[in-house]
């Protein structure tokens, strides 16, 4: 096939999926309510099924419901019958994937869920299909026809079952009030829970750490202090530790443009920047970095309610946090 072809393949895919998706609008009913309901009544967890591709899209839903604050997990309805049964409890609601209906792994282990008399929610493309007709509700999640042209790979059908298993995830999280500082939460090691869970207080050079000089100390001593504590700024402050104001890197700079100066002779505070910017130690590390960008400013100050030196950082301190 020449690169023509190929593209005309691709995009035909794209057409006939985004085609089943659309339609899928027209599902979000009752039933689709009645899911909800279920779901956001589960005292346990909202056990997910399936086989083959259903179980690979299953495996995604349930990952996606677990970390937008309905806990979740995936049962192999295989492995199901041979013990995995015992994973559910009476309190749980089971969420069974099949684009037939008629799975056999699903429809061996169904007297067993109907015993425990547990909620069955049914995503199927046969709303006439055994599935359909024993599940206390039913989403269908059927499809005109899929996108493999000869009609034998899911493709459009698992497609929409993971849509519709977002559209589901995605309502519970809003119902429930899920925020993004609980979705950080159970992502900790990703970028996103570091900029979301991290405070100012978290990352700030605290005590001895903080670079400080009081007003009349003179530009000798402040250059002194600055390249001692390696911030690129030192805080001034006066004999009630509030801050005064702040010299930095780019302030030594602008006073050198001026020719010859005694940096023994002059003070600090006649060069300082007054009115500085300034974090608090409970501020998210992400807004002190906005901040940071807005101002076009490398270093800053934490202080308290009341303008006293509680620490200091800088673009570095970010940087090693992970939060840049």
């Amino acid at each position: 096939m020449d690169e023509h072809q190929l593209k005309r393949l691709g995009r035909a895919v794209i057409d006939t999926e985004a085609e089943a998706v659309k339609a899928l609008s027209t599902r979000v009913d009752e039933n689709f309510v009645a899911a909800c309901r279920h779901m956001l009544a589960c005292e346990g967890r909202i056990i997910v099924m399936g086989m083959g591709k259903s179980g690979h899209v299953g495996s995604k839903v349930a990952a996606t419901l677990a970390s937008t604050g309905s806990p979740a997990f995936f049962v192999h309805p295989g492995e199901a019958s041979h013990g995995d049964l015992g994973m559910i409890t009476d309190k749980d609601v089971v969420l069974a994937l099949s684009n037939s209906g008629e799975t056999e792994e699903i429809l061996t282990i169904l007297p067993i869920i109907k015993r425990l008399g547990v909620p069955l929610i049914a995503l199927t493309g046969r709303p006439q299909s055994t599935l359909a007709r024993e599940a206390t509700v039913h989403i269908d999640v059927s499809v005109e026809k899929e996108a493999c042209p000869l009609g034998l790979a899911p493709t459009s059908s698992t497609t929409v079952t993971l849509v519709m298993g977002d559209a589901l995830a995605v309502s519970l999280l809003e119902s429930r009030g899920f925020t993004a500082e609980d979705f950080a939460r159970s992502h900790p090691a990703g970028s996103l829970g570091r900029r979301l869970l991290l405070h100012v207080h978290d990352i700030m050079h605290t005590g001895p750490a903080i670079p400080q000089v009081a007003p009349t100390a003179t530009l000798g001593d402040a250059l002194v202090e600055m390249t001692r504590k390696g911030l690129g700024m030192v805080v001034i402050v006066d004999t009630g530790q509030r801050v005064s104001g702040v010299f930095t890197d780019g302030d030594l700079r602008r006073v050198l443009d001026h020719g010859e100066v005694n940096i023994r002779a002059m003070h600090i505070d006649e060069h300082m920047t007054r009115h500085c910017k300034t974090a608090r130690p409970e501020m998210l590390a992400a807004e002190v970095l906005q901040m940071m960008e807005q101002h076009k400013i490398n270093a800053l100050p934490v202080v308290d309610a009341e303008h006293r030196l509680m620490g200091a950082l800088n673009m570095h301190d970010l940087l090693r946090a992970g939060v840049v």
